[in-house]
């Protein structure tokens, strides 16, 4: 009879943390998901390209993203993202980038902008760096008599 009342408890509560580990689960699983709108998307089987053109809104939830432009194209055998035509690239961070041309290298973690022939690229980064740029304590050499 104590056993039985073991594997009840084990099982309740297993059916308590199940449901928690199924929303940890999904939120991992969500933090790569990239997630994008527009007006006409395609896939090629054949070449693997992925292609959304019109109003093409791209939101990386995970990295608290937000692109916008004109077309984005996944080649999925490059694992290569190229936006094109009015490309805005905002994060929840405040950086931001405007360009003609935005190509992402997933394998890499490397971006490329490229602007319109005779414009320029625009891009505003926030730095916050990690440590002070100038210890002032390890700079001050004390006087000795």
């Amino acid at each position: 009879m104590l056993r039985f009342r073991g594997l009840l408890l084990a099982l309740s509560l297993l059916a308590t943390l199940l449901p928690l580990l199924s929303v940890q689960a999904q939120q991992t699983a969500d933090a790569g998901v990239i997630t994008i709108e527009s007006d006409l998307q395609s896939a090629d089987n054949v070449t693997g390209v992925i292609t959304a053109s019109g109003n093409v809104r791209l939101v990386h939830a995970g990295r608290g993203l937000v692109a916008t432009s004109r077309q984005a194209q996944y080649f999925t055998e490059e694992d290569r993202i190229v936006l094109s035509g009015d490309v805005d690239v905002i994060q929840a961070d405040g950086n931001q980038l405007r360009a003609d041309r935005f190509t992402y290298l997933l394998d890499e973690g490397r971006a490329i902008a490229s602007p319109v022939p005779g414009q320029q690229v625009f891009s505003q980064w926030s730095l916050t760096p990690s440590q002070p740029v100038l210890d002032v304590q390890a700079e001050t050499n004390p006087v000795t008599p």
